[in-house]
Order: structure tokens, then C-alpha cells, then sequence
């Protein structure tokens, strides 16, 4: 079953156009440069925003037809959402905003707060504060405190808007297997973190300039982004690995050296275009640098995108130029190697 919309939202004279997009089982990444519409398009499953025309379909059940004079709010559909700025209710008690949703669909008060204080114990909300109003809790406690209400009810769509905006970093990891094991059957991750995408997205969706700039699997739209924010977002190379101070070791066994400090498991993220290509092994002390086995280049215009595999899978933006010069080709032994000062460290 799939969430189908082909339709427009117009919001104070700005449009966003949805031609024939279909959003299949599992987490679905959505992502887009700032204004692309990105939000609005879940506002509009949800029930939020009505479509101007059109049609959007949850599980073969329309919910939205204007044409057919067809609407169903949005208290009438399977729908969660963890928005943006989180709008948990001021006067209600933490246990109470999470179970509002469980007493809307007629579970009994007492049920509704077991069911409330599990959610919140998974994820992470201490049961000294399950009493105290919203405004008393830190921003990571507030957002841990919308994932879990929205998760109440087990909806048949999860919509969830940078979720981690406001978490700290040891809550992340906890926050992402959450969202990742979700009941929902539908779950549409609004995002403009890389890792997200690499480690919860089966699908994925990008919006440029009010429309669905590329879709599909992530690898597909990622050889096809669609648009050049895409291509920049998607050249995000994410390694997984294990800190101690200013060294990472990834699973491989692989050291890099990196700027910021951390320690536990956590992300690398670096892009393409840092990392440098070389037939002889680089010199210089301020580079990681390791060699790799070449297996497939990408050609568009002059760039080429260099997929490696070796100690880490990573891909290199370097010009056509420079592919011609190093006589790139599958199966080609090659090094690689990036400063420490272009990665970045995510918990």
C-alpha cells in the first residue's frame, strides 16, 4: 500500500506541485533546500493543508479530492506528526500530551497514560518530569516528548519533521532506531541531515523550487539527484566508527584523524568533492589517506563522480579533467585521501 498524491498546495501565493508521486512502506526521506516545499507537503498528508487540486490517496483510501468534493480532516486520518517548532499543548502534563491521541480514539484515561508512560520511558523521558508542564523541559526533552505522541496512537503514517533538531548528541542514535522501528507502515522523514538519510531512508524524495525534483530508491536518486542541491547534499560521504578523541576508527579497522573530539560510536561525514584522488600514496601529514579499489565512474558534463570501495565505500567529485589525467577506470587501485579539518563528527 502506498501514500499517492498528484495534486498542488498553494500557500500565500507560492505552489507546490506533486506530479504522480508515490510513497511506499518503510522511511522515505524528504529533503530540499530551505522554502522548497518540503514541509508543506507533509502538512498536506496529514490533512493540515487541503490540496488546491488534485488527489492524495493513504493505503487505497482517498483522503483528499477536491474536484470529487472529497476531505478528510486531519483528526480522521491515520496520521502522526512531530512538527517542526514540536506544538505540544502548554496545559497539558508531559504524560497527557502523549496520551491525548489514545483518549481521542477512546482508550480509557488509565490505559492512556500506561500506554503514554511507555512510550516516553523508550524514548528517554525521565519519569521525574512525565508530571510538569512542557515549558519546564529543555528543548531535547520537549522533542523526545512529540516523538513519543505521536507514536501513541500507531499511526498509519509517520510524519516527522527534523526530528532531531533539538536532541543532544547521546540521544540521537536511541531517537533514530525509534523512528527506524516505527509501526507505522509510512513513515516520512523531513531532513536535511545526510546521516538520517544514510542510515533510516529506503526511498527517497527531493524537492526543488515547489516540485519533486527526483525520486526512488537512494541509490537511484542519488546517481540521478535531480537538481544541484541535491547532488551536493547526496555527494555526503557517511562512515560509521568508533571515537577516541581526535581519531576515528571505522569498522574496517581504517584510522582517521579528525578536528573535534568525541568518543563512542559515531558518523564521519564528508563531502565529494574533499576527498582527493592519486595514483601514488599522498604525502603530507595534515591528510587521512588510503588506498582503494575504483568501481564506477559516473560522467556528467565535466564532473565525474568516483565510486570507491576498499577499507570505506566513499564517492570523490573531482572534474572530467582530472579522470582523463588519471586514466580512472573499474578495477583501478588508487589512493585516496581527505583532511581531517573537512570531516565532520556526528554522535
Amino acid at each position: 500500500m502506498t501514500v499517492a498524491l498528484d495534486g498542488r498546495v498553494v500557500r500565500s501565493g507560492w505552489t507546490l506541485r506533486v506530479d504522480g508521486l508515490e510513497i511506499g512502506e518503510g522511511v522515505t526521506a524528504v529533503v530540499g533546500a530551505n522554502g522548497t516545499g518540503k514541509t508543506t507537503l507533509g502538512r498536506a498528508v496529514a490533512g493540515l493543508d487541503r490540496l488546491a487540486g488534485g488527489r492524495l490517496a493513504i493505503a487505497g483510501t482517498v483522503v483528499d479530492d477536491p474536484a470529487a468534493g472529497v476531505y478528510l480532516p486531519a483528526h480522521q486520518r491515520r496520521v502522526g506528526m512531530v512538527f517542526q517548532d514540536l506544538r505540544l499543548f502548554g496545559h497539558l502534563r508531559v504524560v497527557d500530551n502523549v496520551a491525548f491521541g489514545l483518549r481521542r480514539t477512546g482508550t480509557d484515561r488509565t490505559a492512556a497514560r500506561r500506554r503514554a508512560g511507555e512510550l516516553l520511558e523508550r524514548v528517554g523521558v525521565d519519569s521525574g518530569v512525565w508530571s510538569k508542564r512542557p515549558a519546564a523541559l529543555s528543548g531535547g526533552q520537549r522533542q523526545r516528548v512529540a516523538i513519543a505522541r505521536a507514536l501513541a496512537p500507531e499511526p498509519e503514517v509517520l510524519i516527522v519533521d527534523e526530528p532531531l533538531a533539538s536532541v543532544d548528541s547521546s540521544g540521537r542514535a536511541g531517537l533514530r532506531a525509534l523512528i527506524g522501528e516505527s509501526p507505522a507502515r509510512h513513515t516520512l522523514l523531513i531532513t536535511h541531515d545526510p546521516v538520517d538519510v544514510a542510515t533510516l531512508a529506503r526511498q527517497l524524495v527531493v524537492l526543488d523550487s515547489g516540485e519533486v525534483a527526483s525520486r526512488g530508491s537512494v541509490a537511484e536518486v542519488t546517481a540521478r539527484p535531480g537538481c544541484e542541491w541535491a547532488a551536493t547534499f547526496l555527494g555526503a560521504n557517511v562512515v560509521p566508527g568508533l571515537a577516541r578523541g581526535t581519531s576515528v576508527t571505522t569498522q574496517a579497522g581504517l584510522v582517521l584523524a579528525v578536528a573535534a573530539e568525541a568518543e563512542g560510536p559515531v558518523y564521519v561525514t564528508f563531502p565529494a568533492h574533499a576527498v582527493t584522488l592519486h595514483r601514488d600514496r599522498p604525502a603530507g601529514s595534515a591528510r587521512n589517506a588510503w588506498q582503494a579499489e575504483l568501481e564506477r565512474v559516473d560522467i556528467d558534463g565535466e564532473r565525474a563522480r568516483v565510486h570507491l570501495g576498499g577499507p570505506i565505500k566513499v564517492r570523490a567529485d573531482v572534474t572530467r579533467r582530472s579522470a582523463d589525467e588519471l586514466e580512472l577506470h573499474p578495477g583501478l587501485n588508487i589512493w585516496a585521501s581527505v583532511k581531517a579539518t573537512e570531516l565532520t563528527v556526528v554522535t
